[in-house]
């Protein structure tokens, strides 16, 4: 099968027309006609996930985040983003990304997360005019905890070392659980107003905090890596579109590679 016929299916999935209007998503770099085999998935494409692609065959990479935020200013070899950009190219891999359009589609990245944070009735937190489609989500849990016991799911649920954990009361009950993907900290007031208990986001600024305290509100964030739940559920929907499609893959899998670039000591 020819890239462009994934493609086509990626964005049927997840409209183009959903992403942030600055969010360079698509085609990141390769021929969309080129013949492909073998697909994997990635949160980031850094230089490991690139080798890791290159020892394994891969001809296509389906990755969460787009892989050129910033542009090149050279070709300089020696700079190791343009060595991997120079690798790939080498490699006929094909790179495209589906990032805020994922995000906010249905069956998307919230709704992957609202369903691992078992949230229940679940809808978009900031909904677009479809009332189907929009950024973030809320939903209720069948159980109220607390913020300390719900935090300590997040931190086991995304296994990382320790979340962070805005509360004025760690023994609050929690009922109503908002979340959105990534870097949602602006977006907290809406959340607040949405009448969740809890926000559970990441890339929480300092002095939002403050203001989260004052709300009285409680802000849960377990790192930006949290959307590496997106690995695996985008090998679910390669495996289903091929079945569906009867297209001619021999492997789909998710990169083995943690691109979280936090150590926590």
């Amino acid at each position: 099968m020819k890239a462009k016929e994934l493609i086509a299916r990626i964005e049927a999935y997840a409209p183009r027309e959903l992403a942030w209007e600055r969010d360079p998503i698509g085609l990141q770099l390769g021929d969309p006609e080129q013949e492909i085999q073998t697909v994997m998935t990635a949160l980031d494409v850094r230089p490991e996930v690139v080798q890791e692609a290159i020892e394994k065959h891969v001809d296509f990479i389906f990755a969460h985040h787009p892989m050129i935020f910033r542009p090149a200013k050279n070709l300089d070899l020696s700079v190791p983003q343009n060595r991997m950009y120079a690798d790939l190219i080498k490699h006929d891999i094909v790179v495209y990304a589906a990032h805020t359009n994922l995000d906010a589609a249905t069956g998307g990245m919230n709704d992957w997360l609202a369903s691992a944070l078992r949230l229940e009735q679940v809808k978009p937190l900031i909904p677009n005019s479809d009332g189907q489609t929009g950024l973030g989500r809320i939903g209720e849990l069948a159980t109220p905890q607390t913020v300390a016991d719900y935090a300590t799911f997040v931190r086991d649920l995304f296994q990382v070392a320790h979340v962070r954990v805005i509360a004025n009361d760690m023994n609050r009950q929690l009922k109503r659980i908002a979340v959105l993907g990534g870097d949602g900290g602006s977006e907290y007031p809406a959340a607040l107003a949405a009448g969740a208990d809890a926000y559970v986001t990441a890339d929480f600024y300092y002095h939002t905090a403050h203001d989260v305290l004052a709300d009285d509100f409680v802000v849960i964030d377990p790192d930006h890596h949290m959307e590496a739940i997106a690995k695996d559920r985008l090998v679910d929907l390669v495996k289903t579109w091929q079945t569906e499609n009867d297209w001619q893959l021999t492997d789909v899998f998710a990169s083995a590679q943690n691109t979280d670039p936090y150590t926590y000591i």
